[in-house]
């Protein structure tokens, strides 16, 4: 499904195939011979997703892009089912497997993996050729690594990250009802969407 979102539509080159049940939603611009697959969504909220050639986004994963925090997917990279790339730049043929995900301000570098249900936190950094193993957790500029069992060595270093006020734009703190109120709100853009494929 192709939608209009802030007046925005999405661009797929004939080379390209969108599922049926796939959302391609606002200034989503796919490259050539790019493959979004079933249940997939492509939504640029108030930024941009982009992806090279030869890319895959396989079922019920998302991408999402956002303002100061665009999705860009490098040429030969694949995002497996239901991973989450939000507001991040995945360099060159990445591999970004099942559940893994992304948070805004981060890059994977060229050629780096991200396995089964891995964590590329805000504002980190992953060198090229970097495997981020699985259901670890990659924080920092540049990315250090750390296994499920290093939760407060983890916690010291994302506290410095930032995780609520590059994603939500407030100090640490606030109120889970003062931030849902600005969600609500900034997510109502939705309901003027306009289909493109009827």
């Amino acid at each position: 499904m192709l939608l209009e979102h802030r007046g925005k539509r999405p661009v797929v080159p004939e080379s390209a195939y969108v599922a049926p049940s796939a959302v391609l939603c606002g200034d989503v611009v796919l490259g050539e011979g790019a493959r979004i697959l079933h249940g997939a969504v492509l939504t640029a909220e108030d930024g941009t997703v982009r992806t090279g050639a030869n890319v895959v986004v396989m079922e019920n994963a998302l991408v999402r892009g956002r303002a100061g925090h665009p999705a860009a997917l490098g040429d030969a990279v694949l995002v497996g089912p239901h991973a989450h790339v939000n507001g991040a730049t995945v360099e060159d043929e990445v591999f970004v497997a099942t559940g893994a995900s992304l948070f805004p301000g981060s890059v994977a570098g060229t050629r780096s993996e991200l396995r089964i249900n891995s964590v590329l936190h805000v504002n980190s950094r992953l060198r090229p050729d970097t495997v981020v193993p699985i259901g670890w957790v990659a924080a920092g500029d540049p990315a250090e690594l750390f296994s499920p069992d290093r939760h407060d060595d983890l916690w010291e270093k994302q506290r410095a990250l930032d995780f609520p006020g590059t994603v939500y734009g407030v100090p640490r703190g606030s109120s889970m009802r003062d931030i849902m109120a600005r969600q609500a709100d900034f997510y109502a853009a939705h309901r003027h969407d306009r289909r493109l494929d009827d």
